[in-house]
């Protein structure tokens, strides 16, 4: 078994997407649209082919939602850029296009090099190597 993807509700679907584009290499999809949902997205993929991001907007994203509004749910995305030359460069890169560094590049206490930060919705992101 193997994880296909993972869905992230955005508020910015162009915005959020051009951000895994740009700094991660993401390959995109073509829109998804279902009019009659008012609904929209994309498939982000990797090089490595493996897990995917499904990147989604709604202007009723509260009706999809409906009681898992406040449900605890995805506390971060990991995504691995080589080594741990690539994640500070990568993450100094992010520092200066303006985005929220939450913790500087380091070796956490289970072996993993990262750093975190925010994407332009404040989700989460492990640059690790």
């Amino acid at each position: 078994m193997k994880i296909d993807h993972i869905a992230i509700w955005t508020h910015d679907l162009e915005k959020v997407k051009k951000f895994y584009v740009k700094y991660f290499g993401a390959k995109c999809s073509d829109k998804y649209k279902n009019t009659k949902k008012n609904f929209t997205s994309y498939f982000l993929s990797f090089e490595d082919g493996s897990t995917r991001i499904e990147l989604m907007h709604s202007p009723f994203i509260m009706e999809f939602l409906g009681n898992h509004a406040t449900s605890l749910g995805l506390t971060h995305l990991s995504i691995s850029v080589g080594d741990k030359n690539n994640v500070n460069k990568l993450t100094e890169q992010l520092r200066k296009d303006g985005y929220t560094i939450v913790s500087e590049p380091r070796t956490t206490g289970d072996g993993y090099y990262e750093s975190v930060i925010e994407d332009s919705e404040w989700n989460r992101i492990e640059i690790t190597e």
